[in-house]
């Protein structure tokens, strides 16, 4: 079966390559100089820094296969091409949520990049996917854990 294929904008699939980068070249070293240290305090049986360098390792390398599975199956959203008639992955959206009152805006990403603490949700997201195809002025309807909410579209921009 292939991968799923993994939906990104031009400025996500930079923060992985940079992460991917990172982990590479100054992580791998970082780590290999703790083991090394910790091999050189003797008994590693018993030798607590050791055990925590050597998870730390299995915790890189985990990572760095995990991005370069994400960025082999990556497909780019050129943010500037996209249509802004309707919202799709790469739009950002003002939309009014009708319970509390209050606009919000929203960058629709792809669930790698989703960080809804950063108001970057996912096109695979109740709300997110509630959004997708809608047009400025549609009422929204999207079934979340807490309920449905209720939003009204405002504007679509880059």
């Amino acid at each position: 079966m292939p991968d799923k294929k993994v939906i990104l904008t031009y400025n996500g699939l930079r923060e992985l390559e940079d992460e991917l980068q990172n982990l590479k070249v100054v992580r791998r070293k970082d780590v290999a100089e703790k083991i090394k240290e910790a091999r050189a305090q003797g008994d590693l049986s018993e030798n607590a820094e050791y055990d925590a360098a050597k998870e730390e390792q299995g915790e890189i390398e985990s990572r760095i296969v995990e991005l370069e599975k994400i960025l082999k199956n990556a497909e780019v959203i050129d943010e500037e091409e996209i249509s802004l008639d309707t919202i799709s992955v790469g739009c950002k959206v003002k939309i009014y949520d009708l319970e509390f009152e209050e606009e919000i805006d929203y960058a629709i990403v792809g669930s790698t990049e989703a960080d809804p603490l950063k108001y970057k949700i996912s096109n695979e997201s109740p709300v997110g996917s509630a959004l997708i195809g809608s047009k400025i002025g549609d009422l929204v309807e999207a079934e979340t854990p807490n309920g449905v909410v209720k939003l009204k579209v405002l504007d679509i921009h880059r």
